[in-house]
């Protein structure tokens, strides 16, 4: 080891690099297997060249990075995440339409009632109070009836009572029993279509709802049928009406017991009885009695088959 070595603290000195062997004086080798002069020695390390630009290509094709990527890549999640939220605030807005449509359709007035004029709708709300009046009597009469029918010997005469009162009131309802009390003429006129068999039944079931409690019918010869829970109407081969069986001709009087401003208030409906028959040029006309009497009488069906239970 040389001072200088010792000096610079660079320790044994590299190895030289290996040379090709050479003839005399520098000439090439004369041996006939000697390697070609251009030629590389095994030994001797690779020459450092520059690679060219294009080698760094295919690598960065196959990562998928290069310098401008990262931005595209954010750009595009940026993109996707604002697609995405665009697409469910439409679907939210689409619901939130859908939700409100379907409440306004629900929380819409009826137009009938809406056109209703104030006069019409105080009638229609006294028919109630009165349906409900009515319904509160008949309780607490079934209540009294109740506590009678509890006390020893009052109330098997209380029992009897009622047995034949109720007698009374189910030979009214079938019509095998004649009834008198407050109600209507009411009185229908015009052309049959005006006064045809669908509209006869409008205004019998009205009047039922009204709290009609018994109920006849008469054509213009005189000719009268009783009107029950099973009567039909059915209009007759050259005009009038088939009643029961028993052909009635125009006009129509409908005669009928229960309260007579309940039932004229259900009749008088916007859109139902006399709306529907004035409307096809014909003529409804109500009269309140103190008293009518339905006497026309319907003839008791014979039963086959059902028998009371004891």
């Amino acid at each position: 080891m040389s001072e200088e070595h010792r000096e610079t603290g660079t320790g044994w000195p590299e190895p030289s690099e290996p040379t090709r062997p050479s003839g005399p004086a520098g000439e090439p080798d004369p041996r006939p297997d000697a390697p070609d002069p251009d030629e590389l020695s095994p030994l001797a390390p690779p020459a450092e060249t520059e690679a060219p630009a294009e080698t760094e290509a295919p690598a960065e094709r196959e990562t998928g990075t290069s310098a401008g990527e990262p931005e595209a890549t954010a750009g595009g999640s940026v993109a996707r995440r604002l697609t995405s939220a665009g697409a469910m605030i439409a679907v939210l807005l689409a619901l939130l339409g859908f939700t409100l449509v379907v409440q306004l359709k629900t929380t819409s007035t009826d137009p009938t009632l809406a056109a209703t004029r104030e006069e019409d709708l105080v009638r229609i709300s006294s028919d109630l109070d009165s349906r409900e009046r009515r319904l509160r009597q008949d309780i607490e009469a079934l209540e009294e009836s109740q506590r009678q029918l509890r006390s020893g010997e009052q109330g098997r005469q209380a029992a009897l009572e009622e047995a034949t009162r109720r007698a009374d009131e189910l030979g009214i309802l079938a019509g095998t029993l004649p009834a008198v009390g407050p109600g209507l003429t009411v009185r229908f006129e015009g052309p049959d279509k005006a006064i045809s068999s669908a509209r006869i039944l409008d205004a019998v079931q009205e009047l039922r709802g009204a709290g009609a409690e018994a109920m006849q019918i008469a054509g213009s010869d005189g000719t009268t049928v009783r009107i029950i829970a099973s009567t039909y109407f059915v209009d007759a081969a050259g005009g009038g009406l088939t009643v029961d069986g028993r052909r009635l001709s125009g006009p129509y009087t409908i005669t009928v017991i229960g309260d007579p401003a309940t039932m004229r208030t259900a009749l008088n409906i916007p859109g139902g009885v006399v709306a529907s028959v004035q409307d096809a040029g014909g003529n409804v006309t109500p009269e309140d009695r103190e008293a009518v009497e339905v006497s026309q009488l319907h003839a008791p069906i014979t039963l086959d088959h059902a028998r009371p239970v004891s």
